[in-house]
Order: structure tokens, then C-alpha cells, then sequence
């Protein structure tokens, strides 16, 4: 009788000491949440929050590293990176704006702002314009229903939106210097 042999592949791993790739500064700030939480590896979204607040955004070297430190499988930290849509986990530009698409903001002129958004730009949804100034997402709901249509670029919330102010909002965001310039 012949045998049938079956053949694995081996998967690979990738390990990354994060006392090679994080900095002090963001290491300290990690251990901080770490302290405040009942488990290492509740501090998952915090440490992914400080590492995007670093970096900009969370690669795959910066949550493996992340994993190292908590002590978590990085699986499970990218379940949770995946999860929030706040987390970035690939560039994303110096701006990025978040255009709410509820109900309640295309009932009050979201496809305008919309067209408008990408008409400025240049840009669809999961798009950075060319000078890496601007990336734009759409968002399922920014809570600000009663003030649609809205949007949020970084941490500012923006209500009562209309072509003409969203053009405005933009273009003084588009004066702004880099933080890397």
C-alpha cells in the first residue's frame, strides 16, 4: 500500500524586539497605559493610539513591536488595530478627513460635499493627494447628526457644512506646514 505524504510549508514569523524599534519616549508612554490597566494587553488600543500619534500611522514593524512589549500575539493586537477605523494601518497623509455618510448627513447635502471634497483634491476615498497633504475616508457616523453634514479632519469635528466652507477649510489646512518640513 502506498503511502501519501503530505507536504507543510513552513510558515514564517517575524519577531521584532521592541526595544530595537520603539523609541523611549514611546515605550514610557506605553508602560504609563500599562500601569493604569487591569492586563498588559488591555493597553493594546492605547499603545497603537500612541505609536499612530508618533509615526502617523501603525505599520506592521510598529505593531509587531507593540506585541513584543505587551507580551500578545500580534493576531490579536491586528484584530484590534483592524477593528477602529481610527487606527491607520498604512500611510496616510498630514490631513485626514473623515466625511460622514449617514443618513442624516445625506439627507442635509452630503453628496455635495462629497463631489466637492473629491473635485478639490483631486481624490476618492482611500486616496492621498500626490503632496501626501490630505488622505480622504469616508466614516459610518461622526455623532453629529443634529449638525450634519459633518466631517473630521485630525481631532476637529466640522458641522453645517457647504461647498463653499469645506473649500475654505481645505485650503487653509493646505497652508499649513508639515511637521516634517
Amino acid at each position: 500500500m502506498k503511502s501519501d505524504v503530505i507536504s507543510m510549508e513552513k510558515i514564517s514569523t517575524v519577531t521584532i524586539d521592541y526595544r530595537q524599534y520603539l523609541s523611549t519616549t514611546e515605550v514610557a508612554a506605553i508602560e504609563h497605559e500599562v500601569s493604569i490597566m487591569e492586563t498588559r494587553e488591555a493597553a493594546g488600543i492605547e499603545a497603537l493610539k500612541i505609536i499612530q500619534e508618533h509615526r502617523g500611522w501603525v505599520s506592521d514593524d510598529s505593531l509587531y513591536a507593540i506585541a513584543d512589549l505587551l507580551n500578545m500575539p500580534e493576531a490579536e493586537l491586528e484584530g484590534v488595530a483592524t477593528f477602529y477605523n481610527l487606527i491607520y494601518r498604512q500611510a496616510v497623509g498630514q490631513f485626514v478627513i473623515h466625511l460622514c455618510d449617514s443618513v442624516a448627513c445625506h439627507l442635509t447635502g452630503y453628496e455635495d460635499i462629497y463631489q466637492t471634497i473629491k473635485s478639490h483634491l483631486g481624490i476618492d476615498y482611500g486616496q492621498t493627494t500626490l503632496d501626501g497633504k490630505f488622505t480622504f475616508l469616508t466614516n459610518v457616523c461622526l455623532g453629529g447628526c443634529d449638525k450634519a453634514p459633518s466631517m473630521m479632519i485630525g481631532k476637529q469635528h466640522y458641522q453645517y457644512l457647504t461647498p463653499e466652507n469645506v473649500v475654505e477649510i481645505l485650503a487653509g489646512l493646505a497652508t499649513q506646514e508639515s511637521e516634517n518640513d
